[in-house]
């Protein structure tokens, strides 16, 4: 069973390559509130549509002093054309290796269509300034996430 990460925790650290193919590390987003989402494939419906919904939120979610990062195990290139023709306008980061997705416990066993396999758990964590965990939500629906987040982060009053 993957091991999930609790509020309180401290965040693993990443260093991953982005879709632009730079590097985006959790350290260099220090002193920043990041909204790092976790999601199974670039350019699939579901995950189109939650990026989608990021995008579209991105300006409000900044506005409260929030930072959004998408992570995934495509390949940059695959991300770079996500990216291109979505219009996505916060960083997406590849974990091929799936050791990122591992440590935030958004990779293991979960259901997908009655059947139990090993994939990516579609997650969001919002991560303090200080690098803890301050809210992990696992198996999270693609339709509908951005603004429940909105409301539990009581951003929408």
């Amino acid at each position: 069973m993957t091991t999930r990460l609790q509020p309180g925790d401290p965040a693993p650290e990443f260093d991953l390559p982005t879709a632009d193919g730079q590097q985006l590390s959790l350290a260099s987003l220090k002193g920043h509130k990041v909204i790092l989402y976790a999601y199974p494939a670039a350019m699939t419906p579901g995950c189109t549509k939650q990026a989608c919904d990021f995008r579209d939120n991105l300006a409000s979610l900044q506005a409260a002093g929030y930072r959004v990062v998408g992570i995934s195990p495509d390949k940059p290139e695959k991300l770079a054309k996500f990216v291109e023709r979505d219009e996505l306008t916060f960083p997406l980061v590849s974990d091929v290796d799936k050791t990122t997705l591992t440590a935030y416990g958004a990779f293991g066993e979960k259901k997908n269509y009655g059947r139990i396999v090993q994939g990516v758990i579609r997650s969001t964590f919002v991560i303090d300034e200080d690098g803890k965990i301050e809210v992990a939500q696992y198996n999270v629906r693609a339709t509908g996430h951005v603004a429940k987040l909105r409301r539990d982060l009581g951003l929408d009053k």
